[in-house]
Parts: C-alpha cells; sequence; structure tokens
C-alpha cells in the first residue's frame, strides 16, 4: 500500500470490521472509512483514521468525497459488507444513481456495483479485490467439522453445485439449497439466509446449501462471505450440509460457526475447485 492510505466502502456486518483489523495488521497507516447510514456497525469508527457517513443513495456526495480523498492521496479502495437488499427499493435515490440506476438494462450485484466501481476507478482510485487482508478467514480444502456428508449428501452438494455455477452465469445470485437431487431455492437479491429459509420450508429436515463464485467472478465485490449467523439459520431450519468453494470463499467468526455447526451435526465442507483463489494481498 502507499502512504496516501486506504478507503474501505463499508456496508452491514462483521466483515468490514475484519478487513479493516487485518489492514491494519498489514501496517496500512491511514484508513479511511466510507459507512452507510443505517447499514454499517458503529463500532467500525474506533479502527479508522477518518470516518465518513452516507445515505445509501446518495451517489453524488459518494462522488465528491472520493474525488476529495484522492486529491489528499487516498488511492486505492476496497469494498466489503452487504447493503441490506431491500434498501435498493427503499431508499431515496439521488438523480445521479437514479441515472445510472436507469442506464442499465440488467440489473444485478454484478451490473450495479461494477457501474459502481467502474466510476470510482474513473476518479483515478484503485479498487482492490474484497479479500484483501482477509487470508485468515479463507479455508483451505476439507471438510471442518467433525461430521462429513454422507453419500446423499455427498450427491447432493455435487448437484448444487453445478446449479450455483450455472446460475452465477447470468448473475443471479450465488446459493443453491438442494435435497435428494432437487433444487429448493436459488439465491436471488433477498440473499443468502432467506434462501436457506425459503429452500428448507419446502425440502424439511436434511436440506444442503452450496455457495459458489462463478468461473470470472469480479472479487472486488460480492465475494461469498458465510459466518456464524449462517450456520444459525441453517440450524434453526433443519439444514444439515453447507458447502462452498475452498480459496474463494470468507469464513467469518470461524470458530464459533464451527462450534456451533458441530452441536447441531451440521456438516462444513470448504470444496477443491480449479479456479483463482481469491487475492489476499494488494
Amino acid at each position: 500500500m502507499s502512504k496516501g492510505g486506504l478507503l474501505l466502502i463499508a456496508g452491514a456486518g462483521r466483515y468490514p470490521l475484519c478487513l479493516a483489523s487485518g489492514a491494519k495488521r498489514a501496517g496500512v497507516e491511514r484508513l479511511v472509512v466510507l459507512a452507510f447510514r443505517g447499514q454499517t456497525d458503529r463500532s467500525l469508527k474506533a479502527l479508522a483514521d477518518e470516518h465518513h457517513v452516507l445515505g445509501v443513495g446518495e451517489l453524488a456526495k459518494v462522488q465528491a468525497l472520493i474525488r476529495s480523498l484522492h486529491e489528499d492521496g487516498v488511492d486505492a479502495a476496497v469494498v466489503a459488507g452487504q447493503i441490506t437488499p431491500s434498501a435498493l427499493f427503499r431508499t431515496r435515490f439521488d438523480p445521479m444513481l437514479r441515472a445510472l440506476m436507469r442506464s442499465l438494462p440488467v440489473k444485478s450485484a454484478h451490473s450495479i456495483f461494477g457501474a459502481l466501481l467502474g466510476m470510482i476507478e474513473d476518479l483515478g482510485v484503485r479498487v482492490l479485490p474484497a479479500s484483501v487482508f482477509m487470508e485468515d478467514f479463507i479455508p483451505s480444502a476439507g471438510t471442518l467439522t467433525a461430521r462429513a456428508p454422507d453419500e446423499r449428501e455427498e450427491a447432493d452438494i455435487r448437484r448444487g453445485y453445478e446449479a450455483a455455477m450455472a446460475a452465477g452465469t447470468v448473475d443471479i445470485g450465488q446459493t443453491v439449497v438442494v435435497k435428494d437431487g432437487m433444487v429448493l431455492a436459488v439465491e436471488a437479491f433477498e440473499g443468502t439466509n432467506a434462501a436457506i429459509r425459503r429452500g428448507a420450508k419446502l425440502g424439511g429436515k436434511g436440506a444442503v446449501v452450496v455457495k459458489t463464485a462463478r468461473a470470472g467472478h469480479d472479487m472486488r465485490f460480492d465475494i461469498p462471505v458465510i459466518g456464524a449467523k449462517t450456520i444459525a439459520v441453517m440450524r434453526r431450519n433443519s439444514v444439515s450440509v453447507l458447502a462452498f468453494q475452498a480459496g474463494r470463499t470468507i469464513l467469518l467468526d470461524r470458530e464459533k460457526a464451527l462450534r456451533e455447526a458441530d452441536k447441531a451435526g451440521i456438516a462444513v465442507v470448504a470444496l477443491p475447485n480449479d479456479l483463482p483463489p481469491a487475492p489476499t494481498r494488494p
């Protein structure tokens, strides 16, 4: 990193906190946080050298802030954390963001965030992969829990992986829920946890959840993230397996997540794959 500093554009959840801590441990001297009102964890402010808060729909103000920060030496940015899906429908957008949304014939995570990150890079600020400084949170291949999937679950993992990778090619979502070879739910804008609930309601006890990032996935945003909250949703809905790509998925609260999975008899598996691993250094 240059001495100009790093801009962390932070959404909801623990992910931005983990990335900020990793950046500081890696020697980032100036961490500037752009938080979103009603979305970003307020405790992130304690880790920031500078902290700015704007509304989700205030794109012109975001652009002006990033331009000012770049003029002050900030030449790299990273995006971490979720923006609540409903915010895209309930937030008042400024004219700049309304115009950007109208210009997109297809509205998906890739098209919307791709356009926004393009705007940032047009200002001269390089957008880093969302996995930077997160090497401690990206599991290698293998079964991470005491219990491994049984034969039926292994077959459902294969079916789910195939379906999730296919869904990714048209930017629908990253998560599928499968049982006995039947695809019960495919994640859309509602998010992973809502897709799990929807699929488990159909399939009942023993459904399998698979989460992937497609080939060519833009790791600057929307990298797959799971954690203790994911396991809690699975436990409450009697889901039996969580499978995801090794080297390409962030696992938050690892010890707690795996401890809770073991208590519930949930198998958690990081799947080997031949896709490029998520970068962890600028």
